[in-house]
C-alpha cells in the first residue's frame, strides 16, 4: 500500500477521534480484523498509539500539555512526508521538550520529596502515641502482631519471611503473600528499618513496622516508593535459614 494510501486511511482514523466522541460504538464497528496482516496493521497503529498516549500522559503529570490533535496532525503529515518542520527542526524541538520535562519532572519530585517528609512526620508523630505502638531510639516505630517463641535473628543471619509493604495512603508497593511465597535474604543487606525491626523479632512472630523515610529509602526513592517515604511493612518471622556471609 502507498503512502497516500496509509495516510488516507491514518486521515480517516484522525477525523474519526472527533466524530468517536459522538458515535464510538460505530467506529469501533467499522474497522475490520478479519486477516492476519488486517491484525497486524492495527495491532503495529495501536503500538504507536499506546506509546505516544503513554508519554502524554506522563507529560501531563508534570504540566507539560501539548495538543493531541496536534501530535495525531504530525504523524499523518511524516507519512505523506508533508512534514511542516524539517528533520533538524523535529530533533532541535524533541531536545527541548526533553529538557523541559526533565526539568518539570525534577521540579515535581522535589516538592514531593518535601510533602511526602511533612506527611510522614505528621502521621510518625500521631502513630507514636499509640499504647501499641513502641518507638526505638532510632524513630523506628512497631508494633507486636503476634509474639513469636523461636530464636531472634542476628545481622548476619538469612531470614525467611512473609511480608506486605504499604505507603502511607494505603498502597501496596511489595508483597510476598500477593507472589505465593516468602522472600528468603541476608538480613544485613535490605533497609536499615528492617535491619533494626527484624532482629527484634522471634521466629513465630508477626510485627508491623512503621519506617522513617532516613531508615528507608531516603530520597533516593524506589519504584513506587517515591524520596523521602514512610513506609508501613507488616512482617512475619517464619524461620532463620542460616548464617550469610557479608
Amino acid at each position: 500500500m502507498k503512502k497516500t494510501a496509509i495516510a488516507a486511511l491514518v486521515a480517516a482514523s484522525v477525523l474519526g477521534l472527533s466524530a468517536c466522541q459522538k458515535d464510538d460504538q460505530a467506529q469501533q464497528q467499522a474497522v475490520k480484523l478479519e486477516t492476519q496482516e488486517q491484525k497486524q496493521a492495527y495491532g503495529l497503529g495501536a503500538s504507536v498509539g499506546k506509546f505516544v498516549d503513554q508519554k502524554l500522559d506522563m507529560q501531563e503529570e508534570v504540566e507539560v500539555n501539548l495538543e493531541r490533535d496536534l501530535v495525531i496532525k504530525g504523524f499523518v503529515d511524516a507519512l505523506t512526508a508533508e512534514s511542516k518542520l524539517d528533520p533538524q527542526q523535529v530533533q532541535e524541538e524533541l531536545k527541548q521538550l526533553d529538557a523541559l520535562v526533565k526539568e518539570k519532572q525534577q521540579a515535581h519530585q522535589e516538592k514531593q520529596a518535601e510533602e511526602n517528609i511533612q506527611e510522614g512526620q505528621a502521621f510518625l508523630e500521631k502513630n507514636a502515641k499509640r499504647d501499641e505502638v513502641t518507638v526505638t531510639e532510632s524513630g523506628l516505630q512497631y508494633e507486636v502482631l503476634a509474639e513469636g517463641e523461636g530464636e531472634q535473628p542476628t545481622k548476619a543471619d538469612t531470614v525467611k519471611v512473609h511480608y506486605k509493604g504499604t505507603l502511607l495512603d494505603g498502597t501496596t508497593f511489595d508483597s510476598s503473600y500477593e507472589r505465593g511465597e516468602p522472600a528468603v535474604f541476608p538480613l544485613g543487606r535490605v533497609i536499615q528499618g528492617w535491619i533494626e525491626g527484624v532482629q527484634l523479632m522471634n521466629v513465630g512472630s508477626k510485627y508491623k513496622f512503621y519506617i522513617p523515610s532516613e531508615l528507608a529509602y531516603g530520597e533516593r526513592g524506589n519504584g513506587k516508593i517515591t524520596p523521602n517515604s514512610t513506609l508501613i511493612f507488616e512482617v512475619e518471622l517464619l524461620d532463620i535459614e542460616d548464617d550469610a556471609t557479608e
